[in-house]
């Protein structure tokens, strides 16, 4: 138990969102979280649902999605370790916009709204950090809805291989990306065998490596080029 709370802890203390909060303020919260795991491709939660919690990632990666008109999965962004998801819901006490769903297995501290709403009512830094974090996920969908309608398939690759890198938690080059073929292709809205295709010619010059569930970036600028 002790080992626990001290991991929790100490996610807290790293945390883009929480790393600011004074002790007591996190003593709070950690008394209140919840260590939930979830094995790879398990539901975190999903869209229309009730429910008014903030998940912490603390291991793993999350794929948000949602189904088109004709039931396609269409993934909208995948989520690192050291960021948060469900924020929406637990703000405006509306459902959720979207499924999470495990890629990876994962460990997720969740944080309901009345616990969290009394935190935020002393800090105004940390409404304003969290303002920030909605903003940057409402350009992220800007910018997906640009990339849909205007880029070819490798230019829209490259923005959203570019896209995880920047939820990479003190990311270094060359830069590893835990995420299949398969996921890319429903976020840029193509196949995996278009998917590969291109990362294959990446390959070949040198720009990436692949593995499985996994890509290995060598030089983040010329993959900015591409785009």
């Amino acid at each position: 138990m002790q080992a626990l709370t001290l991991e929790k802890r100490q996610a807290f203390k790293s945390h883009a969102l929480f790393g600011q909060l004074p002790p007591g303020d996190i003593d709070v919260l950690l008394s209140h979280a919840r260590l939930e795991h979830y094995l790879a491709d398990s539901l975190i939660f999903a869209k229309g649902s009730p429910e008014r919690s903030m998940h912490a990632i603390l291991r793993g990666s999350v794929r948000i999605s949602t189904l088109s008109p004709s039931g396609k999965e269409v993934a909208l962004t995948i989520i690192q370790a050291g960021h948060i998801i469900g924020e929406i819901a637990m703000l405006d006490g509306g459902d959720r916009t979207a499924d999470a769903t495990a890629i990876t297995e994962c460990d997720l501290l969740v944080i309901d709204y009345r616990d969290f709403n009394s935190i935020l009512e002393r800090h105004n830094d940390l409404c304003i950090r969290l303002l920030r974090i909605l903003a940057q996920r409402l350009r992220q969908t800007d910018r997906y809805v640009e990339e849909m309608l205007f880029e070819q398939l490798g230019s829209r690759l490259a923005t959203t291989l570019l896209r995880l890198a920047e939820s990479v938690v003190a990311p270094s080059v060359p830069l590893t990306l835990r995420v299949s073929q398969e996921e890319l292709g429903r976020m840029i809205g193509s196949t995996r065998e278009s998917v590969n295709k291109q990362l294959q010619a990446w390959h070949r010059s040198g720009l990436v490596e692949l593995g499985r569930r996994l890509i290995v970036v060598h030089d983040l600028a010329r993959l900015q080029a591409v785009t």
